[in-house]
């Protein structure tokens, strides 16, 4: 397995980020604060996670929302997966909202979403008058697979 060397700083209480298993392909981060924070429904938070990453040139970290909380209380991510770049030296705070019936309370410690390493390739755009043609074509939304 290939591995990536990130540089961290935990300015929080909790445990570093980890891979709860050996397959695992996300590391839980935790909530870095002293007391519940409460989400009602519809409503969004930023939510602090203390900590701080340094990752090399062609390499980002994916934010993803934890499966358990979405299923059972509707907390998920307002951006639905988010970018941590390389060049970014800030704290890494996670955007919640609450789509459930019910007000819930993020917990101190509580693991509220997974951070996943990947790799990234840079695109280069090459400006043509016309693009291939394809069997879908200019198909929009639902349309692929119906002919």
């Amino acid at each position: 397995m290939e591995k990536c060397k990130i540089k961290i700083v935990n300015k929080s209480a909790q445990p570093l980020p980890g891979y709860m298993t050996e397959g695992s392909a996300g590391m839980d981060l935790y909530a870095d604060t002293n007391e519940g924070i409460e989400i009602k429904p519809m409503d969004i938070v930023l939510v602090p996670t203390g900590i701080f990453i340094s990752l090399p040139v062609g390499y980002e970290v994916q934010i993803r929302a934890r499966s358990g909380l979405s299923l059972k209380y509707g907390i998920t991510m307002v951006n639905g997966i988010g970018t941590i770049d390389s060049d970014y030296r800030g704290e890494i705070k996670v955007p919640l909202i609450n789509l459930g019936k019910s007000a819930y309370t993020v917990k101190p410690g509580e693991r509220i979403c997974q951070m996943i390493v990947k790799k990234y390739i840079i695109g280069e755009f090459e400006v043509v008058e016309e693009l291939d043609d394809t069997l879908r074509g200019e198909g929009g939304f639902g349309h692929s697979g119906k002919l």
